[in-house]
């Protein structure tokens, strides 16, 4: 078990955050407001000790039931990293420890950059929300010509294009371009109108990428790279599958045999479509970008910019019933621009999570209170998923539950050698 904690920080770090000045807002749409504008409240420091100590039992379980190949985990409040943690293996097969700089592809965790990316250039005056898509790609058209009129940037941002969930991710899974499926869209019949239901998308996600190209002249990956990744301090952060196994140190998907865990080679097919989820990045890249989504780098991503991307947007009803945490915690459910909006246990949650096979990551933050988590897993499970609403309840007082199943007395897996739980502290850099 590799674990850190910072107990010495939270008596400095857990007080009322002064709400940085709004910038100009003439280049951005005006949002329904969000609790990006509420005041910041304290929460109080005994309860995030006893969050912090607990999490670090509930990490410890984890390791000890052999749930997860390797995990990379963190806690920020009020802009400050308050815990940090990793269990396991990047590669199981060479005994490689997890680190908090390993790297993870990040799956649709990625769609957030997208997003962000497209918040600056509309701040830049390179783009608007409302862009028409048919005015920018020539190939553009979906089944009927007033839909195809009618769709903008955020249509395809906030998943309301109107077409049926996953749109030809089968096909991108079977190795066909992107370039042909964004122009097979017209041979899909509609969900129904754009901008009336929501339909989650990949392919057609990602014709952002192709937005950002015809309106600039640059490529998307290489504007995340310069307006995100470099500001923010995301060093270990990047596109792709040969930058993924490049890294100094990266997580490599893994399977569970009767052997153990088992590592494999990385798919390629969702790096094709880089907006939606190609980004890779480690714990510690994550921890400076959630602090940026938390509204602590108003130099990257400004106030007016975080209101327009966390404005709850077309409803998701099919959320509030999608595993057990969500059906016992959330009332109400939107997907804003690359970010859910839930009502957990009365509080806004923006949260997102992401798979590709051999990879889950989940973030997720309460802005009312400038605290989140981050958690990165390299293993196709479901076990750690419920490891961050467990935090959360903590966090917020709310009465405890076992969302991942780590208190009965059966385990995911007797290990193939039993491995020792041994504290691993790390130094930040």
């Amino acid at each position: 078990m590799q674990l850190r904690t910072l107990p010495l920080l939270i008596a400095g770090l857990l007080g009322v955050a002064t709400a940085p000045a709004l910038a100009r807002t003439s280049t951005l749409a005006q949002p329904t407001p969000t609790t990006n504008t509420t005041p910041t409240q304290t929460l109080p420091p005994e309860r995030v000790r006893a969050t912090l100590e607990a999490y670090r039992q509930w990490l410890a379980k984890l390791e000890q039931r052999d749930s997860v190949a390797g995990l990379a985990t963190a806690v920020v409040v009020n802009d400050k990293v308050v815990f940090e943690g990793t269990v396991g293996y990047a590669d199981a097969a060479d005994k490689e420890p997890m680190k908090p700089d390993t790297v993870f592809r990040l799956a649709s965790l990625s769609k957030a950059f997208a997003t962000g990316l497209t918040a600056i250039l509309v701040q830049d005056g390179k783009l608007a929300w409302d862009t028409r898509l048919v005015n920018v790609l020539p190939f553009f058209k979906l089944k009927n010509v007033p839909d195809t009129q009618r769709a903008t940037v955020a249509d395809i941002l906030g998943q309301r294009l109107g077409l049926p969930r996953n749109t030809y991710d089968n096909m991108l899974e079977d190795d066909v371009p992107y370039e042909e499926l964004v122009r097979k869209l017209d041979e899909v019949d509609m969900a129904c109108g754009v901008g009336k239901c929501y339909g989650y998308q990949n392919v057609a996600f990602s014709l952002i990428g192709d937005v950002v190209y015809a309106m600039t002249g640059n490529f998307f990956y290489k504007l995340v790279d310069r307006r995100i990744f470099l500001p923010l301090g995301m060093t270990t952060a990047s596109y792709g599958r040969a930058a993924l196994e490049s890294s100094q140190s990266w997580a490599r998907p893994h399977r569970r045999t009767r052997r153990g865990w088992v590592p494999f080679e990385p798919k390629e097919n969702y790096y094709r479509v880089a907006p939606a989820a190609g980004v890779n990045a480690s714990l510690r890249d994550m921890e400076k970008w959630l602090i940026a989504q938390m509204g602590g780098r108003p130099d990257v991503l400004s106030p007016a910019a975080l209101a327009v991307l966390h404005a709850p947007g077309v409803p998701t009803p099919v959320e509030l019933h999608s595993s057990a945490w969500r059906n016992g915690r959330l009332t109400a459910a939107h997907y804003a621009l690359g970010w859910r909006v839930f009502t957990y246990g009365g509080q806004t949650l923006v949260y997102h999570a992401g798979a590709v096979e051999g990879y889950r990551t989940m973030i997720g933050f309460l802005p009312k209170y400038h605290a989140g988590v981050v958690t990165l897993w390299n293993a196709g499970v479901p076990t750690p998923s419920g490891l961050m609403p467990m935090v959360f309840d903590s966090l917020l007082g709310l009465p405890h539950v076992d969302w991942a199943g780590l208190e009965n007395n059966v385990p995911d897996r007797a290990p193939a050698t039993p491995r020792k739980v041994r504290p691993r502290r790390h130094r930040r850099r």
